[in-house]
């Protein structure tokens, strides 16, 4: 199964690649669903490409707004720059730019978002009728529906699913909380997360708010739990999906590199079941509790006690080189002489071993007992060979 990771920027880009996914789906600056993800220039979509392609890995572009008639003009022209660049294929969900690629990029691979709805085999059948190469079934399907259409496809379709990311309370992600809010649609790329507000009641014939509760433990009716399959990946396989997406270009490249880091081990090991260690590797990350979704069809996947996520481990610095015992590293958060940081590396032979922060000097070489200024540069000692790219995490007081 192939593992695709997201990038919300070149630098997570790298971080996808770099631990381990098989392909990596972004969005340029226009056509796409997160308008306030860094994205990518033309520029940048070719060096992607051509760095992914001299590796054995692929690049997908979405184009999934929900469009309307002027988002057509110049969509021609930019789709044929993403040919140029050699990208792997696009992502889609509105029927009126698939009929337009269709008819005029027809040797272009086209894979059906999400957000197009896909809960049953005639769809399917209809759009792998049209020429798509690969759809990304509906995240409302449990396991047995989705492994009946993959099934029933198989050598004309390929089929993709959510294994692991943030979940939206709308429908496939068609959400119009944000828009009605905020005037940012969601549709469109600029959801401002609406459905992780608290939220009150009012009765038409009162005066005062009632609180809206789903029990006792809280009012976040809309906010869900993160979706988690790392433990049933062969479960997915049996049900003959042939690419796990993670959801996330709105997060840190940290959690990019942490979470493909996990799942690529996970199925490294197949087909041997993943274990508990995994979920530890994943709790390391900002996240809400975790849930399996529709995938068992679960009771609970609403968050309700509070919609700020938890964590164990914060990311605190980005090596930047590793000579002579020492360390040059870019800080990402508050760390101090002393703190004991652990590694997250691709190689295996430095993941996750931890040591203290000794010796701390700036880039001009004055001795210094923190670094407590966004993307400051210092030295201090290592005693492993670390790796540029690499990064270092601490514990956090947080409770999962």
């Amino acid at each position: 199964m192939e593992l695709l990771s997201p990038a919300g920027n070149y630098e997570k880009f790298l971080a996808a690649i770099n631990f381990g996914a098989d392909a990596v789906y972004l969005s340029g600056q226009k056509f796409g669903l997160r308008a306030f993800a860094g994205n990518f220039s033309i520029d940048e979509i070719f060096s992607a490409c051509k760095y992914a392609h001299e590796r054995g890995k692929k690049v997908y572009v979405t184009l999934n707004i929900l469009a309307r008639d002027d988002d057509f003009v110049g969509l021609k022209e930019y789709v044929q720059s993403l040919q140029k660049a050699k990208v792997d294929a696009v992502i889609v969900s509105d029927l009126g730019i698939i009929s337009f690629l269709i008819q005029n990029f027809p040797n272009l691979n086209i894979h059906v978002s999400t957000q197009a709805n896909v809960t049953n085999l005639e769809t399917a059948k209809f759009l792998a009728n049209l020429g798509v190469k690969r759809i990304v079934l509906a995240r409302e399907l449990n396991l047995k529906q989705i492994s009946s259409i993959a099934h029933a496809l198989k050598g004309k379709v390929e089929i993709e699913c959510f294994v692991h990311g943030a979940m939206c309370v709308s429908y496939s992600g068609r959400c119009l909380l944000s828009d009605y809010f905020t005037g940012r649609g969601a549709n469109r790329g600029e959801c401002v997360q609406a459905c992780r507000w608290k939220y009150m009641l009012r009765e038409v014939n009162r005066d005062d708010e009632l609180e809206a509760e789903e029990d006792e433990k809280g009012t976040y009716i809309f906010s869900s739990k993160d979706l988690c399959m790392i433990e049933h990946l062969k479960e997915l396989q049996s049900a003959e999906v042939c690419s796990l997406k993670i959801e996330g270009r709105m997060k840190s490249a940290y959690y990019v590199a942490c979470v493909t880091n996990a799942y690529r081990k996970a199925l490294d090991m197949l087909p041997n079941k993943a274990g508990e260690e995994f979920v530890t590797e994943l709790e390391k990350t900002s996240h809400r509790r975790f849930t399996t979704g529709f995938y068992f069809d679960e009771k609970d996947k609403q968050f309700r006690e509070s919609s700020s996520p938890v964590q164990t481990h914060e990311f605190v610095a980005v090596i930047k080189s590793c000579s002579n015992g020492k360390i040059v590293a870019s800080q990402r958060n508050y760390v101090a002489e002393g703190d004991e940081v652990e590694v997250l590396s691709p190689d295996a032979n430095m993941h996750n071993k931890t040591f203290k922060l000794a010796n701390m000097t700036n880039e001009k070489g004055e001795k210094i007992d923190k670094a407590n200024v966004a993307e400051m540069v210092f030295e201090c000692d290592c005693p492993y060979h670390l790796h540029e790219g690499d990064f270092l995490r601490k514990r956090i007081r947080s409770k999962i």
